[in-house]
């Protein structure tokens, strides 16, 4: 089975990698098209291909979607695709936490409108949500001790007790925010390859209040979420099928 994981920024990929460090493979740099550069991890049941693709949705899809076309032209196509980092946490995920995306939901792609928001597939444009095999994240929530709900990629870090009080209420069920996870999960759709997001919590979502983050405890929970993946996923057979929109 070959994965590939999608963070941001290189500090959560090193923070995914430390999870495998005792493994029988260390991490070897790949260099791919627009200067993208994967970390590979061999010698497992899972291989691993680890990629800092930018901060926000739009940087995750290009690069999500240049390592995919990348593996499918060298005829060694993905099984899966995991967006992985820290996020912020909504009540029920707090600070430190593991959460598992039952459903991907671009919270801010829609229209503004005098009677509120609008996503834009009642406008009858593509999707804003992305549902990864239940199968697949309960096995990987069991084996990481996460919640599974609802996380949402946001544009703008929700800063705010009434913005984060709106997410809530038009998302029952989010856990988490973060920005890449939709931006991943299209590039799969569009390859037709099973997805997955995986967050662990940094920050509670609304006032801004850095002092209070905890990005530290949330790397190396990371790191040890991370650890259970390979297990998880060799004991699901497969990477999943293809996820649903």
């Amino acid at each position: 089975m070959r994965v590939l994981v999608v963070t941001a920024v290189a500090a959560e990929g090193d923070a995914v990698r430390s999870g495998w460090a005792a493994g029988p493979g260390e991490a070897e740099p790949w260099s791919l098209p627009g200067g993208y550069e994967l970390r590979r991890v061999h010698g497992r049941a899972v291989g691993f291909d680890v990629l800092a693709a930018g901060v926000g949705p739009a940087a995750a899809a290009a690069g999500t979607a240049t390592a995919l076309t990348a593996a499918a032209l060298a005829g060694t196509p993905y099984d899966l695709v995991v967006s992985a980092g820290i996020g912020g946490g909504f009540a029920g995920a707090p600070l430190g936490s593991v959460v598992v995306a039952e459903a991907i939901v671009a919270a801010d792609l829609g229209a503004q409108t005098p009677d509120g928001f609008v996503p834009v597939t009642e406008l009858g444009f593509g999707t804003v949500a992305h549902r990864p095999e239940k199968a697949l994240v309960d096995a990987v929530a069991a084996a990481s001790g996460g919640a599974v709900g609802t996380i949402v990629t946001v544009s703008t870090v929700t800063g705010s007790a009434a913005r984060a009080a709106e997410l809530a209420r038009r998302h029952p069920g989010v856990l988490a925010e973060a920005m890449e996870g939709f931006g991943v999960a299209e590039a799969a759709a569009a390859h037709g390859v099973a997805v997955l997001e995986l967050r662990t919590v940094s920050n509670a979502v609304g006032p801004r209040d850095r002092a209070a983050w905890r990005i530290g405890d949330a790397l190396a929970a990371l790191t040890g979420a991370s650890r259970t993946l390979p297990e998880a996923l060799a004991a699901h057979g497969t990477a999943g099928q293809p996820h649903r929109p």
